[in-house]
């Protein structure tokens, strides 16, 4: 006799849209948000990743440019959440075992994904609310995204997956973020001039952030090439 609960139709979706919109939201967000500034003369224009003229949160922070960037960036912080609370399940579809850093994945990842719709919701305001988000925040926000990264890009490592060099990469990317968290944080102590410090800050802050849009974008590429789908059980009354 067939178990009523496996004879329901199931619908099926391919789970990696899910990573590459919360990926590239957040680089799409940002970079029309300081073309914009450029355009309306409220930030200088130059190469931000380079020169480091202006950080994120000052491109976005004022008018037009800011409605825009908190409309695409508060849906990505909400991919983003969902994405760490799919990753677990997976990793395990693959073969991962079941370790507290799993079980913890989806709670880290929700955090920093708050932490994220914070930054957005209070960028452009004024006040202690505004540095304590901006202290805070994005902290948290890159703190926890980089702690859920390495949690994943270390499960990839033992599994057996087709596309070995984009499991690779995926701990390549994770290396990068503390290199350029410790030349944020030791840049107060160069022996430079305060506009150059800011630079550097600021370029760091944007090669952090297209850092994070490379590690979803591959994730889409592993669910793609794993086949990932997210299963809906449809009811079937009597």
């Amino acid at each position: 006799m067939t178990d009523p609960a496996s004879a329901r139709p199931t619908l099926a979706w391919p789970a990696w849209p899910l990573p590459l919109l919360a990926g590239l939201l957040p680089l799409v967000a940002t970079l029309v948000a300081y073309t914009l500034s450029v355009r309306l003369g409220l930030v200088e224009a130059c190469n931000p990743f380079i020169d480091g003229c202006v950080s994120i949160s000052r491109a976005a922070r004022f008018d037009l440019p800011n409605h825009l960037f908190q409309a695409l960036l508060l849906p990505a912080a909400a991919l983003q959440a969902l994405c760490w609370l799919l990753c677990g399940a997976w990793l395990r579809t693959l073969g991962a075992a079941p370790t507290r850093k799993l079980r913890a994945l989806p709670w880290l990842g929700l955090a920093a994904a708050l932490f994220l719709v914070l930054y957005g919701t209070f960028l452009g305001t004024e006040g202690e609310a505004y540095r304590w988000m901006r202290r805070y925040g994005v902290v948290l926000y890159f703190g926890g995204t980089c702690i859920a990264m390495l949690i994943v890009s270390g499960a990839t490592q033992g599994l057996a997956l087709q596309t070995r060099h984009v499991a690779r990469a995926l701990l390549a990317l994770c290396a990068a973020l503390p290199l350029l968290g410790l030349a944020n944080a030791f840049a107060p102590l160069l022996h430079v001039d305060g506009e150059a410090r800011a630079a550097l800050q600021n370029s760091t802050e944007w090669w952090g952030g297209l850092i994070f849009t490379l590690f979803f974008v591959a994730i889409a590429w592993l669910w793609r090439a794993t086949r990932f789908e997210i299963r809906f059980a449809t009811r079937c009354d009597e």
